[in-house]
């Protein structure tokens, strides 16, 4: 299992930072999400604004786990909101591009429209571990990646079936473990990065099971509207409007419990057939 606040941490000085990625989170390589926080977590070094108001990332080849190089290079510094460049490889290769912005809280018009999902609190729910294990499944995660998050899916009876289509959405409750809150607020926002990024295809493949397909994720995008670093469980609502051509289209949001908006993004996926892997 790991720790995702030891796991993401990065070290140097002046814009430039190393890390070494973990096995524990490897699921098709390590998880993009896991790897986006990591240079969330370098600009965050950098950033006279503390607050991270936009991501958005390219993965550009699969890392291995080992270390890697992250350049940070400010494109705008202001007073009340900053611009970077996130720049990560290894031995040379580009693994990972990234722009972030932040922006300093201040007064503003405020509104909300729409509501969250209409499900049972995480409390009442059962994880994806108990339900495997009343129903006999006799299978544990897939990846290590898996390890490191307690599900508590807001639909159970999907669970196990693996011949069912249904529409191409996800709602389910998630916390992670061992450690499930940050003050941080740059492994905070970390959080949204890797639900909206993680659970992109897992909510397409639903409209196609089975399916020999695998689609890793092109890109990244989250617009982080709240940090919640007290809030330990988090409502991950993803779906897949469009499947064409080779590519996903998927949009995501997250929300904390009594109903607030964390973050929103989405990201674009490409499909891989089976004689491409």
């Amino acid at each position: 299992m790991g720790d995702f606040e030891l796991d993401t941490r990065v070290e140097g000085a002046n814009g430039r930072y190393r890390a070494r990625l973990s096995r524990d989170w490897e699921i098709w390589g390590p998880n993009g999400g896991y790897l986006a926080t990591i240079a969330l977590r370098a600009v965050g070094r950098e950033a006279k604004v503390g607050r991270p108001a936009s991501f958005h990332g390219h993965f550009l080849s699969v890392a291995r786990f080992e270390d890697v190089e992250i350049e940070v290079t400010p494109v705008r510094v202001g007073r009340r909101t900053e611009s970077f460049r996130v720049s990560m490889a290894q031995q040379g290769k580009p693994v990972f591009e990234g722009l972030v912005r932040t922006a300093a809280e201040g007064p503003g018009l405020a509104h909300r429209e729409g509501d969250p999902p209409d499900v049972p609190a995480p409390e009442r729910l059962k994880s994806w571990a108990q339900l495997a294990e009343e129903r006999d499944l006799g299978e544990g995660p897939s990846y290590p990646f898996w390890e490191n998050l307690e599900a508590r899916p807001t639909e159970p009876d999907r669970i196990g079936d693996r011949t069912t289509r249904a529409p191409p959405r996800m709602v389910e409750w998630y916390r992670f473990r061992p450690r499930e809150i940050f003050e941080d607020p740059w492994t905070d926002a970390g959080r949204s990065v890797v639900l909206i990024d993680t659970l992109s295809w897992p909510a397409a493949a639903r409209a196609h099971t089975p399916t020999e397909f695998t689609a890793p994720s092109l890109d990244v995008t989250v617009w982080f509207h709240r940090p919640v670093p007290r809030e330990p469980w988090l409502l991950a609502d993803q779906v897949s409007p469009i499947g064409e051509a080779g590519l996903i289209g998927c949009l995501g949001r997250v929300w904390c419990p009594g109903g607030k908006l964390v973050a929103s993004g989405g990201s674009q996926l490409l499909c891989v057939p089976p004689s491409a892997r």
